[in-house]
């Protein structure tokens, strides 16, 4: 069965840094996009960072601009979102996503993980 495992996620300074990890399994990675959200309490998920099937493109929120670093390895089948320079803002539970449009059929497979909290204080 699919599954979508993060690790990473805890209590770090403001300033700090984590590395986020999600491990995929049950489906066929490298050809899936994957992202990194956000939500907090009373708040929608928010997108934080998208990376290409191939890891050969990426988005990033405006508000994780140069501080976060998404990236992906085929091989080991982990997606991983490098978070710098954290502020407390950065505060939220993590989720990893996994999705695929297949144009021909029209259908949208979408995956998700159970999430990793991340909470930046002093």
């Amino acid at each position: 069965q699919v599954q979508l495992v993060e690790s990473g996620g805890g209590l770090v300074q403001p300033g700090g840094s984590l590395r986020l990890s999600c491990a995929a399994s049950g489906f066929t990675f490298s050809k899936y996009a994957m992202s990194w959200y956000r939500q907090t309490p009373g708040k929608e998920r928010e997108l934080v960072a998208v990376i290409s099937s191939s890891g050969g493109s990426t988005n990033y929120a405006d508000s994780v601009k140069g501080r976060f670093t998404i990236s992906r390895d085929n091989v080991k089948n982990t997606v991983y979102l490098q978070m710098n320079s954290l502020k407390s803002e950065d505060t939220a539970v993590y989720y990893c996503n996994a999705r695929a449009i297949v144009v021909l059929t029209s259908t949208t497979y979408d995956y998700w993980g159970q999430g990793t909290q991340v909470t930046v204080s002093s």
